[in-house]
């Protein structure tokens, strides 16, 4: 799964070379949490410090916002996304931080959670898919509305990928492509009814999307 998450920023974000987070900035969080996952933490030493990643809608907390920003210091969850008008937050909860790849949560008051993926791994996948799409220079640029049905006929036309965020903002996020440069984000909610946004990392991907997408929805 780490090799699928390296390979997706890469081409998602355009980066050739990733970094991962200093020794010191690894030895702060395990002395913090008592401990790392080991899907995590081997995602952080690698690649967690790409800093084409933090380019985008939401938050990705870096190990220094625990030392300055103060409801972070309060948490006992590990929070790793944080909506950008404050809306929610998705972390690892203190009693799963020994699981070697945990479930992630959403909350939005710090005390109640909703599942948002079964596991770290396909957490990052999601999100770094979700948030991709924010900091490509080829995009929709506004939601498009989409109906039960066009929803349900875009499998037909492009690949539906096998993880997604839940209870972000919506019901569900789910992801397509067709190619790897390629990101289509879907936010379904509980009717059946969704918005979509979409680019890609070069103009020739995001063409090819345009000519598939351009005649599904209405523009919100």
């Amino acid at each position: 799964m780490l090799e699928t998450i390296q390979a997706m920023i890469q081409k998602l974000y355009d980066v050739q070379t990733l970094q991962g987070y200093t020794e010191q900035q690894i030895a702060y969080l395990k002395e913090r949490f008592g401990g790392l996952p080991e899907v995590l933490e081997a995602y952080y030493r690698t690649a967690g410090g790409t800093e084409a990643c933090y380019a985008v809608q939401d938050t990705w907390i870096l190990p220094e916002q625990y030392q300055t920003w103060q409801w972070l210091q309060k948490q006992d969850s590990m929070i790793l996304l944080h909506e950008n008008q404050g809306v929610c937050s998705a972390g690892i909860r203190k009693e799963d931080l020994s699981l070697q790849d945990p479930p992630v949560y959403v909350t939005e008051d710090d005390s109640n959670w909703l599942l948002c993926a079964p596991s770290v791994s396909t957490f990052l996948c999601a999100a770094l898919a979700y948030e991709s799409v924010f900091a490509m220079s080829y995009t929709s640029e506004e939601f498009i509305w989409l109906t039960e049905e066009e929803i349900s006929a875009l499998p037909n036309i492009l690949q539906k990928l096998p993880f997604s965020l839940q209870n972000w903002l919506c019901e569900e996020i789910t992801c397509y492509q067709n190619t790897p440069e390629q990101m289509v984000i879907v936010m379904e909610n509980e009717d059946g009814t969704g918005c979509m946004l979409y680019g890609a990392a070069s103009e020739a991907a995001y063409d090819q999307l345009y000519q598939i997408l351009e005649d599904i929805g209405e523009p919100m």
